[in-house]
């Protein structure tokens, strides 16, 4: 694991090293997401590889069952 460095400028923007941009396949208009954890703060390219990469997560955890049972109650109001 290598390390990059940025300034953040007055506005809060940051700009990402072409490189990393490159390898991680951002390009303008690339959705990102951010989330902290533990004080760290990581920032998700939503790529369709990413997305890719996600489908199946949520098997077995029960989360369609609850989902479908939303759906329906929401039906009957």
């Amino acid at each position: 694991m290598t390390t990059e460095k940025a300034v953040v400028t007055t506005k809060g923007q940051v700009v990402i090293p072409a490189r990393l941009r490159k390898r991680l396949k951002i390009k303008k208009g690339t959705l990102v997401a951010f989330t902290e954890d533990g004080g760290r703060l990581i920032l998700q390219p939503i790529t369709p590889e990413f997305i890719a990469s996600e489908r199946g997560c949520l098997k077995g955890s029960g989360a369609l069952e609850y989902l479908l049972a939303e759906r329906k109650k929401d039906r009957y109001l």
